[in-house]
């Protein structure tokens, strides 16, 4: 890895800011399960959001496997694929409170850029990363707004 901050377009894409144009977008959150295997788990720009570019907060469904790896080791890498690069952020979690008036229930973690860098192939482009199409968007983006605000507050 090469530096402890976010790339400015990546930094910019997690802001929490203009979701709907950002909907179509997907990253995925690696951790390690207990029996030592990686775990990969699909995150959305409604459930990540960038503070700065060394911090960032982040919202789980309670329960996840995602989560309990996090609660265990406090690590997890991020992996998104934007604008033609191959991005990866090494993080180092911890668990903040929960929130008693929570809308959608969330572990939510505190996320600081350990490491990150970006990958891109002299032989070849990046054309596309993971891209999702929401079957309800209305609801959908609704519902990423509020986790957003929820993982703004202390």
């Amino acid at each position: 890895m090469s530096g402890n901050e976010l790339a400015p377009e990546l930094y910019d894409l997690l802001s929490g800011t203009g979701l709907e144009g950002k909907q179509g977008e997907a990253m995925m959150l690696l951790t390690v399960s207990e029996d030592g295997w990686p775990h990969a788990a699909m995150i959305s720009v409604g459930e990540i959001v960038a503070l700065s570019g060394g911090q960032l907060r982040i919202g789980l469904w309670p329960g996840t496997t995602t989560s309990g790896n996090i609660r265990r080791t406090g690590k997890a890498t991020l992996a998104v694929i934007y604008q033609g690069k191959a991005h990866y952020a090494r993080l180092h979690l911890q668990p903040l409170e929960k929130l008693q008036d929570s809308k959608y229930p969330r572990d939510r973690y505190s996320a600081g850029v350990i490491a990150a860098r970006q990958d891109v192939a002299k032989y070849a482009d990046i054309v596309s990363g993971i891209r999702i199409s929401l079957k309800e968007p209305d609801e959908v983006l609704a519902r990423w707004k509020d986790t957003v605000c929820e993982l703004l507050r202390d």
